[in-house]
């Protein structure tokens, strides 16, 4: 029992000894001063609010003037300056194309169904007689010569509006009075311009005061229609 009461009494004191070096060299791994960190209700009254626009107070510096004569423009004498004449238009394509002729304020759009072709551009509807506006009509005992060949261009020239109508409904803009007698009007096959398609397909002349006149050049320098061989 001596012994081993000899013993804890011994380890106890190498315990201590420990204890003593451990704590006398701490001093070599920890900073000699502990930042401070203010309190934390300090802290928040620090920090600006979010969303609150924080102003500058200091006073500012005027700003200052730097090469003004190179920056402003010079100044300009107009009476140097001269108007001149707008240069030609480089083509016929960008050219607006005349207005139409506006039509009278009774006129309405008027659905004529089962259109039959009598010629080249006149047609007859739910007993009306409508000459397509804008057109010469081709008369169908007219004759076409081609080179040395001669056709009956104002048959066919018939036979091909009906065969492009094939009886469907055409929108035409009308007086009220129109059944009692023949008119030129203009017309719509859905969104295609009747006299527009006859003319540019030869099926038809350009009226000297109408807007097809560029159509009719097209179909003569393509030969179509009337303007081409036998069909």
């Amino acid at each position: 029992m001596k012994s081993t009461g000899r013993l804890a009494t011994t380890l106890g004191g190498l315990g201590l000894i420990a204890g003593a070096l451990l704590i006398a060299t701490s001093s070599r791994w920890l900073p000699s001063e502990l930042p401070s960190y203010p309190p934390a209700r300090e802290a928040a009254e620090a920090r600006p609010a979010s969303g609150v626009a924080v102003h500058d107070m200091r006073p500012g510096q005027p700003a200052r003037r730097i090469a003004e004569d190179l920056i402003a423009p010079p100044p300009l004498d107009v009476t140097g300056i001269e108007r001149i004449e707008p240069r030609p238009p480089l083509g016929e394509i960008g050219l607006a194309s005349p207005p139409e002729t506006p039509m009278p304020q009774d006129w309405r759009e008027t659905l004529l169904f089962r259109p039959v072709a009598t010629s080249s551009a006149v047609f007859e509807a739910m007993g009306r007689r409508i000459v397509i506006s804008g057109t010469v009509d081709i008369d169908p005992d007219m004759t076409c010569s081609f080179g040395d060949a001669v056709w009956p261009c104002g048959q066919r020239a018939r036979a091909a509006f009906n065969a492009w109508l094939r009886g469907r409904a055409l929108k035409c803009v009308l007086p009220p009075d129109a059944d009692r007698f023949a008119i030129a009007a203009p017309c719509m096959l859905g969104k295609q311009d009747v006299g527009a398609w006859l003319v540019a397909n030869g099926w038809a002349m350009a009226s000297p005061t109408g807007i097809y006149g560029k159509a009719e050049s097209v179909a003569r320098g393509a030969e179509m229609g009337i303007f081409g061989p036998p069909q």
